[in-house]
């Protein structure tokens, strides 16, 4: 076998061992991906319940209450980016990373200053290698998150949204994840968390709505402020696990994406070097074949000469 067939051969080896792997890891993302969107929407009612409570106590009652309520002057504020642990996902971690960069931007012309905390290894290893601080991190169940998990992050925010702090705390909270719309479509975008955006009700614009409908009215056992402080970090908690959700949903859709082009590329490599492996063979053979006949003559014109 000659040079370039041996070449062709061990690229054709090669690229059908990594064909196997992509497959795998599509068959496989494919396979969690049900489970994730299924859980995305299983939280759904539960978040769309109790945000329809926190804003009925919001706006129903005249709580001043510090997570509600708007800063005079905002200094500080707190960047959670929600990543994947693992690569193999296409351009699933640089599309929320650039949206963080986005928001960290318009921050600065804000002249706000931000502390940064990150989900998964990737959006860590990415500032950590630009010498970026961090202010917490969370690594090791992008894939499946927990209550746990939620609570764990949850309970870290609520101690740095602290106004009496002094110049530690921070006066809004902002988290960057990747909204799941479906397999094919995931949206990276960011929203404020802290202080909460509640529209109150006057003469021109009365009770809030929602999708399901006007609020009700409610009366408050023992007083709206304790029902307030009861339900929000119920709330945090639940919008945070909600975030996690979509991100986790939207990775596995991402890898299953990123995997299966994988696995055409391979196989168009695979293609593309069979066919050159026999030009390769083909091209040989004419050689030797040439070189027989010349040789054939070459013998015929010594004993016509003799």
């Amino acid at each position: 076998m000659g040079a370039s067939q041996r070449v062709f051969k061990a690229k054709i080896n090669s690229t059908s061992s990594l064909r196997k792997i992509f497959k795998a890891m599509e068959l496989i993302a494919a396979s969690r991906i049900q489970k994730a969107i299924r859980r995305v929407k299983d939280a759904t009612p539960y978040a769309n319940a109790i945000t329809r409570a926190v804003s009925a106590v919001a706006t129903q009652s005249n709580v001043d209450h510090v997570l509600t309520t708007e800063p005079e002057d905002v200094r500080r504020a707190a960047v959670v980016v929600i990543g994947p642990d693992r690569g193999f996902a296409g351009a699933y971690s640089s599309n929320v990373i650039r949206r963080a960069e986005e928001l960290v931007q318009l921050l600065d012309e804000k002249n706000v200053e931000q502390q940064l905390y990150v989900v998964g290894r990737k959006p860590e290893t990415y500032y950590t290698f630009r010498e970026r601080q961090l202010a917490g991190a969370w690594t090791g169940f992008s894939e499946n998150p927990t209550v746990e998990d939620a609570q764990k992050i949850g309970n870290t925010l609520l101690e740095a949204f602290d106004r009496d702090f002094g110049n530690d705390g921070v006066d809004e909270i902002y988290f960057v994840y990747t909204r799941f719309v479906n397999s094919v479509t995931q949206e990276p975008e960011h929203r404020r968390l802290l202080p909460l955006e509640v529209v109150e009700a006057d003469e021109d614009h009365p009770a809030p709505t929602t999708a399901d409908g006007p609020l009700p009215l409610y009366e408050f056992e023992p007083d709206a402020e304790t029902v307030l402080n009861a339900l929000l970090p119920k709330y945090i908690e639940s919008r945070i696990l909600a975030a996690l959700l979509n991100a986790a949903a939207s990775e596995q859709a991402a890898r299953q994406q990123a995997m299966k082009t994988a696995t055409d590329n391979a196989d168009d490599l695979i293609r593309t070097y069979t066919r050159l492996a026999n030009s390769a063979r083909q091209a040989e053979i004419t050689q030797e074949i040439s070189e027989i006949v010349g040789g054939a003559d070459a013998l015929a014109g010594a004993g016509s000469a003799d």
